[in-house]
């Protein structure tokens, strides 16, 4: 039986490896043991974990700045996808964002990544292409992620 629960910083390491195995992508600062306590303390009731056998196979980070929300690297274990860990984990989210008061939330997916983005459809996301999104790094960062590592 697949138990889901907050996440907790404890939990750091194998939600990682699994960030890693869903091909999320990450770099060595925001996704860091500090970086991720640091969004969890901020963001304490939005991010969940599955866990089955005493293992997680699905986690969901998430949170919000007082206005909107956002999900970030959310996945699910190759061997667990098709049986509704994904659809719990965003509703959990989404309800926790609800009751803080949030009534939007974003997300952002690689454009390669046609399992993510067909999930994210199911689950009523819209595709926005009247944006462009930028970011700008404020420290130097490594990027760990599928498309920049090839």
């Amino acid at each position: 039986m697949i138990v889901y629960r907050l996440m907790k910083i404890e939990d750091y390491e194998e939600t990682y490896k699994l960030w890693l195995e869903c091909g999320n992508g990450l770099n060595n600062k925001d996704d860091s043991h500090e970086g991720i306590e640091k969004y969890l303390k901020r963001n304490p009731s939005t991010s969940y974990v599955a866990v089955l056998d005493e293992k997680i196979v699905g986690v969901i980070l998430c949170g919000h700045d007082g206005r909107r929300g956002i999900i970030q690297h959310a996945c699910v274990s190759p061997n667990c996808r098709r049986m509704g860990v994904g659809k719990q984990l965003v509703d959990l989210a989404l309800s926790a964002l609800k009751k803080e008061g949030i009534n939007k939330v974003l997300l952002l997916a690689f454009k390669k990544n046609e399992i993510g983005n067909a999930f994210w459809e199911s689950q009523g996301f819209t595709l926005r292409e009247d944006l462009n999104y930028r970011n700008k790094a404020l420290t130097d960062m490594i990027r760990i992620d599928p498309d920049y590592l090839k």
